[in-house]
């Protein structure tokens, strides 16, 4: 489903501003960098854009109607005057943009406009990247080009000169989360995927790794066993905690994982029910939260913060998992 610029506009407001000002003043620049993480918009931006430029009844000079034949036959990827670029095989190759400085030295077939989008511009080749420097060395008045690309390093500088360069920042974790369900993952799973990394490719990474899967539910169960005797979470430490995590960043990223299902203890307790992360979990931990307070929970919490300091300061992560344990079990009950 195609979003709007209002939909576009809560996810970049930075970047819509900076289009919308441009659009508005028709002071356009001739060659656009959108530079960003994967997942944060840089493809639909550029479409909603096109769109602006060719849409015969824009909305106050910047909205595209998305109604006219111009706004549906971009959305279908069929409007003969917008170009879509993206690698042959693993790079965008020479032959490619001299194909389409050819398509461009033709006058626009609907009107003089033309538009085109080189997606993974990082990934022209040498070659590839001279033919296109000369393009935007002589820009055409009526040529509007968007380069999108997640590695701006890769870029040449005299591309970078010829271009204005847009940042796309990371999504917010609710903003992530949408975006990861609108890829596929499971709605119960994107919020603690979004929330255990800002990187849109490695929260997709993420959902289908095992060890992840498993490092969940071994946190989990954790928690579980720290409800009981005093000795039981040490056995589950013993039994399940060391066999998973095994070097310093999966320690972390199991304290991360721990972290967050306090929190969500936390935000049952404060009523906000839609912030929690562990989903599938809910039923249970609304009833662990009615078993702790409040003080308790912030001070575990302080007490995974300073695990996670001191594991960065080379301390023995089984030491220390061991002290942790001991803390989080201390004074369980209701305080």
């Amino acid at each position: 489903m195609t979003r709007t610029w209002e939909q576009l506009e809560q996810t970049q407001p930075i970047v819509l501003k900076m289009l919308r000002n441009s659009l508005k003043k028709e002071r356009l620049a001739h060659a656009y960098l959108f530079e960003g993480m994967k997942g944060t918009g840089k493809r639909e931006i550029s479409l909603v854009l096109t769109k602006s430029i060719l849409c015969k009844n824009s909305i106050e000079g910047y909205v595209p109607c998305e109604t006219c034949s111009n706004c549906k036959r971009i959305n279908n990827g069929n409007h003969p005057d917008v170009h879509l670029l993206e690698p042959d095989g693993l790079s965008i190759k020479k032959h490619q943009i001299q194909s389409l400085q050819e398509e461009f030295s033709k006058t626009g077939v609907e009107s003089k406009q033309k538009i085109y989008i080189l997606v993974h511009a990082d990934k022209m080749t040498t070659n590839a990247a001279n033919s296109l420097l000369k393009f935007l060395e002589e820009p055409n008045a009526e040529t509007t080009a968007i380069l999108l690309t997640e590695q701006i390093q890769q870029i040449l500088p005299t591309i970078l000169s010829r271009c204005q360069v847009l940042s796309f920042t990371p999504l917010s974790p609710n903003e992530m989360a949408k975006e990861l369900v609108r890829n596929g993952i499971k709605p119960n799973e994107a919020p603690l995927l979004a929330q255990i990394t800002n990187n849109f490719d490695e929260a997709l990474t993420l959902s289908t790794d095992e060890w992840f899967v498993q490092a969940r539910k071994i946190v989990v169960k954790l928690y579980e066993a720290l409800k009981g005797a005093p000795l039981e979470a040490l056995v589950a430490l013993q039994r399940d905690w060391f066999t998973q995590f095994k070097d310093k960043d999966q320690f972390d990223r199991g304290l991360d994982l721990l972290l967050l299902l306090y929190k969500d203890l936390l935000y049952i307790q404060l009523g906000k029910h839609d912030q929690i992360v562990y989903v599938n979990e809910r039923d249970r931990l609304e009833v662990y939260a009615l078993k702790t307070s409040n003080r308790r929970l912030t001070e575990q919490m302080t007490a995974i913060f300073e695990a996670k300091r001191k594991l960065q300061g080379n301390m023995n992560p089984q030491l220390l998992m061991e002290q942790l344990v001991l803390e989080l079990q201390e004074g369980s009950s209701v305080v």
